[in-house]
């Protein structure tokens, strides 16, 4: 196992951990602000190695398995048990149980505005080499990464389109390309190739468009509207699936392997997290048993109908999901290895 990997490995369940523990951490703050009992507060998943201390009646525990977290409050299926969480009104529950996917999502459009203002905002008429091939026409010209182009045959660059089509036009004929590297100008010539490698175009270059600081403001601007887009996509993904617009396979669910292998393979760590964050989020208010939107669903009844679901019931309920989601863990897991996902290149 190389270090790159290894360092992959270590931020990818580090990163997941984290998302999920800030989800229990939801659950959590909820919880004591409506005076709702927390006996334990878990850093990650029994069994536990050590109770670390108790402060407001709440033992704080660490634990072997070091995905995310757990809270376990007071009576959580016991309405008689005064102080917990069963016997809280019906809006307490919903709250507390919405807190979790609430938090999540929350992260996510933190995580979109640190991504815009990390980054900065795309300059579109710019086109810059974000990465050389070796051995390739750009390579043997002597193009590095960071050059900025200026001109192909004396015609400005001003988008990727325009950079694209001169070099389409020349296939197989040098071409003298203008670059601006560092604040010098040079000229290098190449011949793009008529039949290049598979993976990459005709001089061997990866294109990107420099970026320019913004503000918080522009920032929040922008992360918002990645916020919402992926927010949108999330939602009407089984729509888009069931209408044919989206193939089965590209949405399909992915577990630890396949999740991994796209991190690996996407740039922007930040952006990655971010979309899982929103995914965490919006997956936990389902109405599907065990899960947050689950419990939810069957809170919604006492609300407006007066009536509540017997204990029992809704417990067996719940049993009856959360067996049904390991099974679902565990099948979606071994697919990762038997039916690996088709990643672009």
């Amino acid at each position: 196992m190389d270090f790159l990997f290894s360092n992959q490995l270590i931020t990818f369940i580090a990163g997941i951990a984290i998302l999920i523990f800030l989800h229990e951490v939801g659950h959590f703050v909820a919880a004591r602000l409506l005076k709702v009992e927390v006996e334990e507060f878990g850093l990650g998943f029994p069994p536990r190695i050590v109770k670390l201390f108790k402060a407001g009646g709440t033992e704080f525990t660490l634990n072997w398995i070091p995905l995310g977290g757990f809270v376990r409050m007071k009576g959580e299926s016991d309405p008689t048990e005064k102080g917990g969480f069963a016997s809280a009104s019906p809006w307490v529950r919903l709250l507390v149980l919405f807190a979790g996917p609430f938090t999540n999502i929350m992260i996510g459009l933190v995580l979109g505005i640190f991504l815009f203002f990390s980054l900065g905002e795309r300059i579109p008429e710019q086109v810059l080499v974000r990465d050389v091939a070796e051995d390739a026409p750009a390579a043997q010209a002597g193009l590095m990464d960071g050059d900025l182009f200026l001109e192909v045959n004396g015609v400005s660059i001003n988008s990727m389109a325009s950079l694209q089509e001169e070099i389409s036009l020349n296939l197989g004929r040098p071409i003298n390309i203008l670059v601006d590297r560092g604040g010098e100008i040079v000229s290098v010539t190449l011949t793009p190739r008529e039949n290049p490698p598979q993976g990459q175009g005709a001089i061997g270059v990866v294109l990107d468009n420099p970026t320019r600081p913004v503000s918080i403001a522009e920032a929040a601007t922008n992360g918002a509207s990645e916020f919402t887009r992926i927010i949108h996509t999330l939602v009407t993904l089984p729509v888009q699936m069931l209408s044919g617009n989206i193939e089965p396979e590209e949405g399909r669910l992915v577990g630890y392997k396949g999740m991994f292998e796209i991190y690996q393979q996407i740039p922007s760590r930040t952006w990655f997290f971010m979309m899982i964050s929103i995914s965490l989020g919006i997956l936990n208010l389902l109405p599907f048993p065990a899960l947050d939107g689950g419990r939810i669903a069957l809170i919604l009844p006492e609300i407006f109908l007066r009536r509540r679901i017997p204990a029992r019931y809704e417990n067996m309920i719940h049993l009856a999901g959360f067996i049904f989601l390991i099974l679902l863990m565990v099948w979606i897991n071994i697919q990762d290895f038997i039916n690996p996902i088709d990643l672009p290149q």
